[in-house]
């Protein structure tokens, strides 16, 4: 029998960073028909302060990866927060990955595999990978990664 996301999470031990505040005007999660579109979460650390950052120039592409795991604990913590429980959530449909970083850094998918790495171990290698892209580009307060994604929720 397959575990379900709150048993995987309970398994790996995962801890997750406090959800952060909406910093403007739009709502964290919404949910339209049997998808939950979970708005740009950041990187967040565990005491609710940013992590800061740029791949190619005082972070590396390893530690730009780690950030886009911190995204995914963040962004995991804002739908319990905001939606309640994962079990609801039966895949990933779409994630979009923004890495800040230098016009030369060209490791965008490796970053962001961080995320897309976390999301296979919560919900399955079958339902934790969609569709994705990975972008370079500057990000607010300097943050490493910034991450939206779309799931299709159990009808």
């Amino acid at each position: 029998m397959k575990k379900s996301p709150s048993e995987r999470i309970k398994e790996l031990g995962l801890q997750f960073p406090p959800a952060p505040k909406p910093l403007g005007v739009y709502k964290p999660i919404l949910v339209v028909d049997n998808h939950l579109y979970v708005s740009g979460q950041g990187t967040v650390n565990f005491d609710g302060s940013l992590m800061k950052g740029r791949a190619g120039d005082d972070l590396d592409k390893d530690q730009a990866k780690i950030a886009a795991r911190q995204v995914g604990l963040t962004m995991l913590s804002t739908i319990m927060t905001h939606f309640g429980n994962l079990d609801k959530i039966k895949r990933v449909v779409k994630v979009l990955g923004m890495v800040n970083c230098t016009p030369d850094f060209g490791q965008h998918p490796y970053v962001i595999n961080g995320f897309s790495e976390l999301m296979v171990e919560v919900f399955g290698e079958e339902n934790g990978v969609g569709v994705r892209s990975a972008v370079g580009m500057m990000l607010p307060d300097n943050i490493p990664v910034e991450i939206e994604a779309m799931f299709e929720l159990h009808g």
